[in-house]
């Protein structure tokens, strides 16, 4: 299956099992990752769902649950595209949502700070618990053992002085971790406050660390660039954002003729801070 059919299907879950058009007498129907009362977000949203929806299907969904399914499709596109990549970027790989940092080599310190915070109030107040993150998805990458190092040829040996330390290495250490490859941040729409979350996220990610800086993304399906730039624009904190669609918003922003939306999203990709979802497999991959 190539990336443009594994792209479609993506599209296609995400029509059956979450973008819905929410019925509404005063201000029209509109698309559920649409801003009802903005009419440029209602109109590049119904011109993003036309090209991806053959039937669109009316209804409501909760913006908790409409989150976790985004999350729960997105995994499941990055794991079968980045499994693809193999041959590019070897390993074993592991996926999974709403999991804490805590779990991995760079943040395992993070585990004893948060036992001896909670046994002591003052700390906790002090503190707080915002340093352990559970973002939205992870990817992260298993230790690899002396006889996987050693495959091609002799390496390596446990007698050795050599390569003690390195995470990579299984043997190291007692109970090894995965080491946390990619922290992606999902969000169907974006608001200013939804935004700011991604960004505290990514600082207590780059902040925190002890080791390699994993991959620090997000992926939205807001429609208004102007919004998607309060998230992308700037560097620091987010790698980079990218679209669930982003040929198609591109096409439905020409289609309603709205100059404003056309110079951000311009703005945007050429400074690449803003990509589409088939970019993600292949930046993972670096």
């Amino acid at each position: 299956m190539s990336f443009s059919q594994l792209r479609q299907e993506y599209h296609r879950k995400i029509c059956k099992d979450l973008l819905r058009v929410r019925k509404n007498s005063k201000k029209g129907d509109y698309p559920n990752n649409a801003d009802g009362d903005s009419k440029a977000s209602v109109k590049i949203a119904w011109g993003i769902l036309s090209q991806i929806c053959k039937k669109p299907a009316y209804g409501s969904i909760s913006g908790q649950k409409a989150g976790t399914i985004f999350q729960q499709i997105t995994m499941e596109f990055l794991e079968q595209t980045f499994e693809f990549l193999q041959h590019i970027r070897p390993g074993k790989w592991i996926y999974s949502i709403n999991t804490a940092i805590s779990n991995f080599d760079q943040y395992r310190d993070l585990a004893e700070i948060e036992k001896v915070v909670k046994a002591n109030r003052e700390l906790a107040t002090t503190l707080g618990s915002d340093y352990i993150v559970s973002p939205d998805i992870i990817i992260g990458r298993n230790p690899v053992s002396d006889n996987e190092i050693n495959k091609g040829r002799k390496l390596i040996d446990e007698k050795d002085s050599v390569a003690k330390l390195t995470p990579l290495r299984q043997a190291n250490i007692d109970g090894p971790k995965a080491i946390l490859h990619a922290s992606i941040s999902c969000k169907w729409t974006l608001r200013s406050d939804r935004a700011q979350n991604s960004r505290t996220e990514a600082l207590n990610l780059i902040r925190n660390r002890k080791g390699k800086l994993p991959h620090i993304v997000a992926v939205t399906a807001e429609p208004t660039t102007t919004r998607i730039a309060s998230l992308a624009l700037g560097t620091g904190d987010i790698d980079c954002v990218y679209h669930f669609a982003l040929d198609e918003l591109r096409s439905a922003i020409l289609e309603i003729d709205d100059e404003s939306q056309m110079d951000m999203l311009n703005i945007l990709v050429d400074g690449r801070r803003l990509r589409d979802i088939s970019d993600l497999p292949f930046d993972l991959a670096v």
